[in-house]
């Protein structure tokens, strides 16, 4: 890779049928770092996924027709993947905290996992909400700065 970002935006209807391009497309850029394991990759597109599925039911809540815009960043020492909607926005701050996945009393939830997993399973996570909607910001870190590998 060259020390350049590789940059690339691009639009998806809020539909759940683009969430197979968008994984497809996490598995298109981490690939082009060859230190990257296929569970890396995998968990990574899980994370992105997450994010993209959040927005999609962000904007069916708001009766948006707008796209979901995803900027997909390529450096020499990380991926990111940013995806922004126009939903109603939320407080991440004031997300009720759910029991451990492995804690009997969590079957008692049917969601809620989606930003759990995004922490998990990226190096760093950003979320920015307003009215007017949310950004989150998800990395990975490449090469020798990949521990996890």
């Amino acid at each position: 890779m060259t020390s350049d970002p590789a940059r690339f935006d691009f639009e998806i209807p809020a539909r759940p049928e683009y969430l197979s391009l968008v994984r497809s497309l996490v598995v298109e850029a981490a690939e082009m770092d060859s230190t990257l394991s296929r569970e890396r990759i995998e968990d990574f597109k899980v994370a992105v996924s997450e994010a993209t599925t959040n927005a999609i039911e962000a904007h069916a809540r708001a009766c948006r027709d707008d796209s979901i815009h995803i900027r997909c960043t390529l450096t020499d020492d990380r991926l990111e993947f940013h995806i922004t909607d126009r939903g109603f926005g939320f407080y991440p701050d004031q997300i009720q905290v759910l029991p451990e996945p492995d804690d009997p009393s969590r079957l008692n939830f049917e969601r809620g996992l989606g930003i759990y997993l995004m922490r998990v399973l990226s190096d760093d996570v950003e979320i920015q909400s307003g009215p007017d909607g949310t950004e989150v910001s998800l990395s990975i870190h490449l090469a020798s700065n990949n521990s996890d590998g």
